[in-house]
């Protein structure tokens, strides 16, 4: 296991050296890629957007102890406890009062919810394009070489060798486009059951007097 460690190790390097200069920033790109996809599987997570917990608690406010869930929401550990916790600061106000005050904090948890998707953007955007770059620079390089060899399996192998950046340059760009198609979804999915939740809380909370402190 070791060995086939350290021979795939071993390809990887000389597939990046064979690559040219481009193969450098493509591979920043792959580490980009893979560091705003390991940060927005952990950013959307369910314990910090809708825990189910929070939201089975708030949905069924008017049935049970409140006092967990009004904890929760005031410790704001979620997207879902901060916007509630919006809720609590304005009990007692008219409904479109709150209402208001939810959305307006709601817009700002959206946007905290899409960071890091525009990285994705970039890196989607820039490294097939690098990949491109780098085998143009390749094929100017092999062809301005022509008069000097008659050698066809020289040319042949420096073309795949210049076609290794576009490889590369879609390698990357493929599994972020996917990841990114999923995390908007994702954010879509999240956003639609935060307001689902929040409609029946509001209306909870709405027209009645705040607890004496």
């Amino acid at each position: 296991m070791e060995l086939l460690a350290i021979s795939a190790t071993k390809a990887t390097l000389e597939f990046i050296d064979k690559g040219g200069i481009f193969m450098y920033p493509l591979v920043l790109c792959s580490i980009t890629g893979l560091a705003a996809i390991g940060f927005k599987a952990m950013s959307l997570g369910r314990s910090r957007t809708v825990p189910d917990g929070l939201a089975q608690g708030m949905a069924n406010i008017n049935s049970g102890d409140t006092d967990p869930v009004v904890r929760e929401l005031k410790q704001g550990g979620s997207a879902l406890a901060r916007l509630g916790a919006v809720v609590l600061r304005h009990q007692g106000k008219p409904t479109e009062d709150i209402t208001r005050a939810v959305e307006s904090s709601a817009r700002e948890e959206v946007v905290k919810m899409h960071d890091g998707i525009g990285l994705l953007d970039v890196v989607i955007t820039v490294a097939p394009l690098l990949g491109l770059l780098g085998t143009a620079s390749g094929l100017v390089t092999i062809f301005q070489g022509l008069g000097e060899t008659t050698d066809h399996l020289a040319i042949a192998r420096g073309i795949a060798e210049a076609l290794n950046t576009t490889i590369f340059g879609l390698a990357i760009a493929v599994p972020c486009v996917i990841a990114h198609s999923y995390f908007t979804r994702r954010i879509e999915r999240l956003t639609a059951r935060m307001e689902s939740v929040l409609a029946d809380f509001v209306s909870a909370y709405s027209h009645q007097t705040p607890p004496a402190n």
